[in-house]
């Protein structure tokens, strides 16, 4: 078991309220419970000495680790091949089709020898409250019970298990054509007990989880050129949306690092407003109206919980339940990933004026015009409050899409996006024909626009810039066509893009902005952003440099992961960095794709 695996050396397996990492190795190393944003239960991945994990994997030194999805599932299978036999480990978690939110939550570990004869070992070794919780271990025969303030977790096998202290291990000899297994179940203190455990019944769950997955799956309509690189993007996205509210979380994990030894270590595993507004027209995309819909009636639920307070009409991020409240603070315990600290927990960029929001979620309500909750007349309302409120506020510095700590600036992707609200919130009104302020709108618009034609540009780079009076390039800006700011293949766009590629892309690897010319008030560099390098192959496919745009995207996928899963970024070596997956990076795939297969089809005439 190597200390810190890379973490790219993950799948991801969930019920739609809370997710685990499994690596290739057999290793639970990230689990948290009952939700996304709970404490965490297995936290290796952040402190191997500490954090907790649960391993189920051969015993043999020599065995190779291989991990695959079954097709069109979010079931995870790693197998283990060595000189003895062939073994593997099926990880799933049932999901709960209520629903509602519960405290009760299942991982499924399947354990079965394919050919000749393994020898599997388990350790469970929870570490509750991120480490900081202790708890009193109950052990009988097959079943162990870990009693936390709190919360229970019981362990269930169907082979013996003994002692280590207040965890237990255990040991199963298996022949080809034998199956075994081990059910972690958490729930609130003296929860009911699960049913008595028998392989025959893991098994019918697990068919069941696999109909679930594939059922699902069959609404898409994608019909383009990569199937499976979008549908596992679709289903990983599906994983990280909180299914009592349909909030989709950044990522699943929190303290991932984006540069080893580096001190940029955040909690990704909230809801930002930016990210799941943009999802929206992905989900649309792929035929995926539920979740859409699910979305848009959470967004305009928080713009509605402030109307008629004095603050901004909404807050970058929030909880899944919608709770603004998420305070930073830092777990001096955890080592961090190789050494990554500090680590973070809570998200402190919550409090940060980030004007962009504005327009991603006009975005959203705008793609979703059929379906979305703006066309009851109180919707509606709310909205326009919402813009007639952004009317009088829009000519601000903030903090920007970044979320820098270097202090405020005349961000020009927060004026392009402010743009992008307006023009939305016109093009609603006409298409519903409610009442609202249009000259104002349409005026706001109008100076929005001419604002960044005349500040937002630099004579120097022939580009726009990050903010003005700078020369400093921004990857963000790639959205510029996307949101019918300026036309894909305007002289000045196209002048952007090349500048662009001379300063931000590398092997067609896409960097946010460069920190030394921009400093953003952190100590280290970063890797280049892949959702960056997404949104530069939507933006080159939209002006017209086909060959460029698919080559990069092509090229993008030799990043992924075995199982064709992204973090949010990538190293100087090709590592994977940052929070893992990443939802941000998944949509800007799926969006990325599906502009390319239609510029492509449009080429070829068909």
């Amino acid at each position: 078991m190597d200390r810190y695996p890379p973490i790219a050396e993950h799948g991801l397996v969930g019920d739609l309220q809370t997710a685990a990492l499994v690596s290739s190795q057999g290793v639970v190393d990230w689990f948290a419970a009952p939700r996304f944003d709970s404490p965490s239960i297995f936290a290796a991945l952040l402190d191997h000495d500490g954090g907790g994990y649960m391993r189920l994997a051969p015993e043999h030194p020599d065995a190779a680790c291989k991990q695959l999805y079954y097709p069109d599932t979010a079931i995870l299978v790693t197998r283990f091949m060595s000189p003895d036999g062939v073994g593997e480990v099926v990880d799933f978690m049932p999901p709960d089709l209520t629903r509602t939110a519960t405290d009760r939550h299942t991982l499924i570990r399947l354990v079965r020898a394919v050919r000749g004869t393994v020898d599997f070992t388990l350790e469970c070794r929870p570490r509750f409250d991120y480490g900081r919780a202790g708890h009193q271990l109950e052990l009988d025969g097959n079943s162990g019970l870990f009693r936390s303030p709190g919360m229970d977790a019981h362990l269930q096998t169907t082979f013996p298990l003994e002692r280590d202290g207040q965890d237990v291990r255990g040991r199963v000899r298996l022949k080809a054509g034998e199956s075994g297994g081990a059910v972690f179940t958490v729930c609130a203190s003296g929860g009911q007990a699960p049913s008595p455990l028998t392989v025959d019944g893991l098994t019918a769950q697990l068919d069941d989880t696999g109909l679930f997955w594939q059922n699902w799956l069959r609404q898409s309509r994608y019909r383009g050129r990569w199937p499976e690189l979008v549908h596992r993007s679709v289903i990983t996205l599906k994983l990280l949306t909180y299914a009592p509210t349909g909030a989709l979380i950044a990522a699943a994990t929190m303290g991932l690092p984006e540069q080893v030894g580096g001190e940029r270590n955040w909690d990704y595993r909230f809801t930002w407003v930016r990210d799941s507004a943009l999802s929206v027209r992905a989900m649309l995309d792929l035929g995926f109206v539920e979740e859409a819909t699910a979305f848009l009636h959470w967004l305009v639920d928080r713009l509605q919980e402030r109307e008629g307070k004095e603050e901004e009409p909404l807050q970058t991020m929030y909880r899944v339940d919608g709770n603004p409240d998420l305070p930073e603070e830092t777990l001096e315990h955890f080592e961090g990933y190789r050494g990554s600290a500090p680590v973070r927990i809570g998200n402190g960029a919550a409090d940060q004026l980030q004007l962009d929001i504005y327009g991603e979620a006009l975005y959203a309500l705008s793609q979703g015009r059929e379906i979305a909750q703006q066309a009851t007349y109180r919707g509606w309302k709310t909205m326009a409050r919402t813009l007639d409120w952004l009317a009088d506020h829009w000519d601000r510095p903030d903090e920007g899409i970044w979320e820098t700590r270097g202090g405020r600036q005349d961000f020009t992707y927060s004026r392009v996006m402010s743009w992008a609200a307006f023009d939305h919130g016109l093009s609603l009104a006409d298409h519903f024909r409610r009442p609202a302020d249009l000259e104002k709108w349409r005026g706001a618009r109008d100076a929005v626009l001419e604002q960044v034609m005349e500040r937002g540009w630099s004579d120097q780079e022939g580009a726009f810039v990050q903010h003005y009076g700078s020369d400093v390039l921004d990857a963000s800006l790639l959205l510029m066509p996307r949101v019918q700011f300026i036309a894909p293949r305007d002289p000045a766009w196209l002048a952007t893009l090349d500048a662009m590629d001379r300063k931000l892309v590398s092997d067609s690897l896409v960097y946010r902005y460069d920190p030394a010319a921009s400093p953003d008030g952190l100590r280290g560099s970063e890797g280049t952003f892949s959702l960056c390098t997404f949104l530069y192959v939507d933006a080159l496919a939209r002006a017209g440099r086909l060959p460029q745009a698919r080559y990069t995207f092509e090229k993008m996928q030799t990043y992924a992961n075995h199982v064709g899963l992204f973090a949010e970024e990538i190293g100087p070596s090709g590592e994977q960095l940052g929070n893992f997956p990443q939802a941000f990076t998944h949509l800007s795939l799926i969006m990325a794709a599906t502009t390319l297969d239609e510029a492509l089809d449009a080429e070829q005439g068909r």
